[in-house]
């Protein structure tokens, strides 16, 4: 055996070791942000199962170990064997979720709807295989409309049911852990105490929401891994205590005898059983935070065994006692040791808020998502960590949760209808993941159809029963989550829809490049110094506003930038793949073309690195030159000789000197005092470093030393402010999703100045009506 296998501080034995314990660290990490709804789903299983009336507890005890039969291979079969096997596996670039799945597929077929979300053109598509090529499912999806219709509804539908989960999963949890004070109250005093103390704890929870998980994330693996050792123990207790042959029930023999005995009545309890599973979505959508492997070892080494024990030790306490004075004592807390019950209580108290918490979280990441690709209205994103990835907070988004919340809480005042509500959600998003990850079976991993289809059907039969389950109970709660999820599905689809109105009205009415170089090089107008950026969703031609500002207003910048900001589907874009630059007319024209290219996940930069990054992206193209670079180029227009992208791996450093008070109004239009405002910032002496040895003509050295001074002069931006508006003869529900809906949402989101972060002082907004 050779030195370097047997170990030391450089060889592979010991990067293997330290391999392991990264993912060891990350399973133990995980348990906090992934696993606290899973783990906290023992409080109301066996209640709800039983609460709806639809069994009863008899002395053969054939209702119990029926139940703990179905939950045992239930969380068998879903959270183990289809996400923890199979749907895991499916990642996009690390990421996971509904959207994940959606973006998988849409960079495979062209199925995108969203404007700018495919891949650049001529670049080659992520398993673009002869074998995908020649796909039939493929062929059908890139060719109907319809059907890429449907794609998007389905990852919206799914999406609207997790943001219904995160309204309803907070109050089921903190409702569920406060009801163990119903053993230790009498009737008269936990009627008015239950509640009161649930809406504190979720108004509380909200609340805190803006400090962000960091401060308080270290004590999530901690509290979740104590429940989890709490819920064993106490499992192994009563296993033990009241009834060893309980193990005999997970069995699937008990199973078949549940169904056949109870038939209407057992069918309809499967929607409180497969509350066991709820927060197995959370696996495969955080997985952004955490790698497969990590996930996979504390679910099937902690989680899954801490969980069956849990529910055989309810099983076996409950299979000794008959005598309940109400069937919705069936429960965790009865089990409970009465001398540990408060200790427990209280731990029962904080795993829920953990528990809440990654599905506060999650939710505020699925948004920030719908609006990274257009499905939602923007809304103010902040960052509440600088190092750790995806910690973000939407304050519109949380109180209307916590309104929401509250609502159901106070409105339901019990935790049957709750859980019916969220039995429908859970399910519902289970669904649209088996039947999107059915086709990225056969899209993205280019297995059978006979693979797919077996997907399909297998996971697909087993949630469509428990989904029927959940449905029939639509007036004792289900109807919330439908409800829920038409109104956010409408918002989606109306904001969709306006801006696909809107970026097709904007591809009509673009101004051709021929009418710009008609003007000559100083546009018709007077250029004076400084930067202007033009925010447009156009990747080629002119936008139909640069055209209205400049008949309205006598001056423009001397160094001119189309920025098109573009999020396409991918979680993430790598920093040397994302400005894309181009010029537009000849070189004296001074006239560019930036496409900054976003992923769903990406945070975007402050003003001021953005800026940076901006210029010296600019600067670099300049130096060198209108040749394409070894990244290759992209062409948005027929005509090349007049506008070719290409692609920045790293711009330009410059070095900028300190402020200089005041402005040089003589450059400035006269007598303009809001044009001044608007294009003319406080004034900063900027020196680009060129490379070492670097060799530039004095053709380029004269573009770059003009684009040293309009930087130092200021960069502005103008922004459209576009109205929409149906044409006359439209039809009634286009006037009312345009007119009506659709503005409402606009004039109550943050503009594109406000969304990408440009400072209000140097931002200039030109108002259009567009008629679509």
């Amino acid at each position: 055996m050779d030195a370097e296998s047997i170990g030391g501080g450089g060889t592979p034995r010991a990067a293997r070791r330290k391999q392991w314990s990264a993912e060891l660290l990350l399973a133990y990490q995980s348990l906090g942000v992934v696993y606290g709804d899973v783990a906290t789903a023992p409080l109301y299983v066996f209640k709800s199962a039983f609460a709806g009336g639809d069994i009863e507890h008899s002395a053969g005890n054939e209702e119990i170990y029926g139940v703990l039969s179905l939950v045992f291979w239930t969380l068998t079969l879903i959270p183990l064997l289809k996400y923890v096997f199979v749907v895991l596996r499916a990642d996009d670039h690390g990421e996971g979720g509904t959207f994940a799945l959606y973006s998988l597929i849409c960079r495979r077929v062209r199925a995108g709807l969203l404007p700018g979300g495919d891949v650049p053109a001529g670049r080659p598509r992520e398993g673009d295989t002869p074998a995908t090529r020649l796909s039939a499912v493929r062929a059908a999806l890139e060719r109907h409309r319809v059907l890429q219709r449907l794609l998007l509804l389905l990852a919206l539908l799914g999406t609207c049911m997790v943001i219904g989960d995160g309204v309803l999963t907070p109050a089921v949890s903190v409702f569920s852990a406060v009801s163990g004070l119903e053993l230790s109250l009498n009737n008269e005093q936990h009627e008015y105490i239950l509640l009161p103390v649930t809406c504190a704890i979720l108004v509380g929870l909200f609340t805190l929401q803006h400090y962000g998980t960091h401060r308080v994330g270290f004590l999530f693996a901690p509290i979740v891994c104590l429940w989890l050792l709490c819920i064993s123990i106490i499992g192994v207790y009563n296993i033990i205590h009241w009834n060893p042959h309980v193990y005999r029930a997970l069995s699937p023999y008990y199973l078949y005898k549940f169904l056949q005995k109870t038939q209407t009545g057992g069918w309809m309890s499967l929607g409180g059983i497969l509350l066991c599973i709820t927060g197995s979505e959370a696996m495969y959508a955080d997985l952004g935070h955490f790698s497969q492997s990590s996930i996979r070892i504390a679910f099937t080494s902690a989680v899954y065994p801490a969980l069956i024990l849990a529910y055989m030790g309810q099983a076996a306490y409950i299979s000794r006692h008959h005598n309940f004075d109400n069937i919705n004592n069936i429960g965790f807390y009865v089990s409970v040791p009465e001398k540990i019950r408060w200790p427990v209580l209280v731990i029962a108290i904080l795993a829920a808020v953990v528990g809440s918490q990654a599905v506060i979280t999650g939710t505020f990441s699925i948004i920030k998502q719908c609006c990274s690709l257009n499905c939602f209205p923007r809304v103010k994103i902040v960052h509440t960590s600088s190092t750790v990835h995806g910690q973000i907070y939407i304050p519109e988004i949380n109180w209307i949760l916590m309104i929401l919340c509250l609502a159901v809480t106070l409105g339901f005042r019990e935790t049957k209808h709750l859980t019916n509500a969220q039995g429908l959600a859970i399910i519902t998003v289970m669904l649209v993941t088996t039947c999107l990850m059915s086709l990225v079976i056969v899209l993205c991993w280019n297995k059978n159809i006979v693979f797919s289809l077996g997907f399909l059907l297998f996971f697909g039969a087993i949630e469509v029963v428990y989904f029927s389950a959940s449905l029939v109970k639509f007036q004792e709660g289900a109807w919330v989550p439908i409800t829920l999820s038409f109104i956010f599905m409408m918002v989606m689809c109306v904001w969709h829809y306006g801006t696909i109105k809107k970026y097709e009205f904007d591809v009509e009415n673009k101004v051709s490049i021929s009418w710009l170089l008609n003007l000559g090089p100083s546009l018709g107008i007077v250029r004076v110094r400084g930067i202007g950026l033009i925010h447009t969703e156009l990747m080629s031609g002119i936008p139909a506003i640069f055209s209205h500002f400049v008949t309205n207003l006598p001056a423009f910048h001397q160094v001119l930038v189309f920025l098109c900001i573009k999020s396409v589907h991918a979680p993430h874009i790598r920093p040397e793949e994302r400005f894309w630059v181009g010029r537009i007319g000849p070189k004296q024209y001074r006239l560019y073309r930036v496409v900054v290219r976003y992923g769903y996940r990406d945070a975007p930069k402050d003003d001021i690195e953005f800026e940076k990054d901006l210029v010296g992206s600019i600067a670099e193209f300049i130096r060198c030159g209108d040749s394409d670079d070894k990244n290759g180029s992209l062409d948005s227009t027929a005509d090349h000789s007049y506008e070719r992208l290409s692609s920045i791996s790293k711009g330009l450093p410059f070095q900028e000197g300190s402020e200089i008070t005041g402005s040089d109004s003589s450059i400035l239009s006269p007598g303009n005092q809001m044009y001044q405002n608007a294009i003319a910032p406080k004034v900063k002496r900027v020196r680009f470093v060129l490379p070492q040895g670097a060799q530039i003509d004095s053709e380029v050295r004269s573009e770059l030393q003009e684009l040293t001074d309009a930087r130092e002069a200021g960069m502005s931006f103008i922004t459209g402010r576009t109205h929409m508006k149906a044409k006359s003869g439209s039809g009634l529900v286009k006037r009312i999703a345009i007119n009506f809906i659709y503005e409402f949402l606009r004039r109550n989101s943050r503009g594109s100045v406000t969304a990408a972060n440009i400072p209000h002082a140097s931002s200039l907004e030109v108002g259009m009506v567009c008629q679509v």
